[in-house]
């Protein structure tokens, strides 16, 4: 395992802090992290994603989505199955998770579905006006008069 010590990353930079903190987040990631339940993120446009997730078994009841500080938190608990059943093999997971995506800046979720068994998640960003870039207009100076000599008062 390697480590990695970004301290002089901190003390050397002023107003970077998201980037250290993505580093910070994607070095200290555990590999034996879950990779329950699988997904795909597709990319549905120049400014549009979507995040899909397998969750067969699972309910709209038993699905929950939230975006807190700019974290996608996706979370699944099945109610507990009462029935007296007897399984010859269960290869169906059917195990509480939470899936955790990080959104950059003006990323916001536009729409949830769940159909056939997935969980389609959208996702777009929208730049504020302020932000988008945009074209600044060049004014024709009026013609100078002050370097134009008279004729009549040089002779």
């Amino acid at each position: 395992m390697r480590s990695f010590d970004l301290t002089p990353l901190y003390r050397a930079t002023v107003g970077f802090d998201q980037i250290a903190d993505l580093m910070d987040r994607a070095l200290a990631a555990d590999v034996g992290q879950s990779t329950y339940p699988p997904y795909n993120i597709e990319k549905t446009e120049d400014d549009a994603w979507r995040i899909s997730l397998a969750v067969a078994g699972f309910s709209d009841t038993d699905l929950s989505i939230e975006v807190n500080d700019r974290a996608l938190l996706v979370t699944g608990r099945k109610a507990d199955d009462t029935a007296d059943r007897k399984y010859l093999h269960r290869g169906i997971a059917t195990r509480a998770f939470e899936r955790r995506f990080h959104l950059a800046d003006h990323v916001r979720v536009t729409g949830a579905s769940h159909v056939d068994g997935m969980l389609h998640i959208d996702l777009t960003r929208e730049v504020p006006e302020a932000l988008k870039p945009r074209r600044i207009a060049i004014e024709k100076a009026a013609a100078s008069q002050a370097d134009v000599v008279d004729a009549k008062a040089v002779n």
